[in-house]
């Protein structure tokens, strides 16, 4: 017990130590894909899953929460965004004697677009795309009954047409169940690593961030070099703090409430509420999230059902869920819906 509450104690302060300099702007971060939610079933609870975290969707939401259950598990999680964005997201973990391991892959995407420019704003015939991808390795291991740690390595890429960036990144998390109606408190500490630039060769003479004010012709094209030093962008970094606990729960049916705090190092805190109400193999979901910035009351409800069902390669649960997109519904004339499937065996 004694060496449980020192690792909480330690995990609880990292946050403080990487947001001492940060404070929330938003457009100061890019990969703004590593903060769109996977799974339905977290979705429709608001997003309020880090306490909550016992399946395989842990890998994403908090690392601490793979080792929860000791079955091999795998997901694959499909939103359609607005504007025709599409978001794919794949994992598996596996058991073994050392811990649980995990393997997540993540990419999102669209259509190909036309190229526009000054004088031809309606296209010039050529097309091109850009696309997010990440893809992470996990450990997790249950210290005790009580307490699991988890930790994830990620590979970043981003292309923008031409351009294209590379990186990586960490996530941390914790669970820990205090025996008492199932009350959990969970900590994530989600995409920790260095910034990232693009290195953008405009000029072609095979150098980048060249001082565009020595007003010299390197590269002899008659052009006096253009390629200033590109900004470095952040990684949307987070910290993630949730207390869950059943209301309910007997052999049929449960209850669970949960609460968390989510502070992101591009944006304010905002607070997240979730209820699942399970009867039988159905599952019925909602939740909010507060201090939204796509909504003008600040608040975005959420929506969700589930089934699950047992069949002769393991029990498989498919969720939907629907969330509120506020003013960019009103643009795009559509909200995200989400579907996974997991299936544990």
């Amino acid at each position: 017990m004694k060496h449980t509450i020192i690792w909480l104690v330690i995990f609880g302060l990292i946050p403080a130590f990487a947001f001492a300099e940060m404070f929330p702007k938003s457009g100061t971060a890019g990969l703004q894909f590593l903060k769109l939610g996977i799974d339905a079933r977290a979705i429709g609870m608001a997003e309020a899953y880090t306490a909550v975290s016992d399946d395989i969707s842990a890998i994403y939401w908090n690392p601490g929460g793979l080792a929860v259950k000791y079955q091999n598990q795998v997901i694959f999680s499909h939103t359609e965004w607005p504007a025709d964005i599409m978001h794919d997201y794949f994992a598996a973990s596996y058991i073994s004697d050392y811990g649980t391991f995990g393997f997540q892959a993540s990419v999102l995407h669209m259509d190909d677009m036309p190229v526009r420019t000054a004088d031809h704003y309606e296209g010039t015939g050529e097309l091109f795309t850009c696309s997010d991808i990440c893809i992470g390795l996990t450990y997790s291991q249950a210290f005790t009954d009580k307490f699991s740690f988890g930790i994830t390595g990620k590979y970043l890429r981003e292309n923008l047409s031409e351009y294209d960036v590379n990186g990586f990144a960490f996530d941390v998390g914790s669970l820990y169940n205090t025996g008492w109606n199932n009350l959990t408190i969970g900590m994530a500490l989600r995409n920790f690593g260095p910034d990232l630039k693009y290195e953008i060769d405009n000029d072609g003479d095979g150098q980048i961030d060249e001082d565009p004010f020595d007003l010299l012709d390197n590269d002899g094209d008659g052009l006096i070099d253009e390629d200033r030093e590109e900004f470095p962008l952040k990684i949307p970094m987070s910290f993630s703090f949730g207390i869950s606990g059943d209301i309910i729960r007997d052999d049929h049916s449960h209850l669970i409430s949960s609460f968390q705090i989510d502070n992101c190092v591009d944006r304010e805190e905002t607070f997240n509420l979730g209820f699942e109400y399970r009867w039988s193999a159905l599952f019925v979901r909602s939740g909010c999230q507060f201090q939204i910035d796509t909504n003008e009351s600040g608040v975005r409800p959420t929506f969700g059902l589930g089934w699950k069902v047992a069949s002769r390669i393991g029990v498989i649960n498919v969720d939907w869920a629907y969330t509120d997109m506020g003013w960019l519904a009103e643009s795009f004339m559509t909200s995200a819906h989400r579907l996974s499937v997991k299936m544990a065996f």
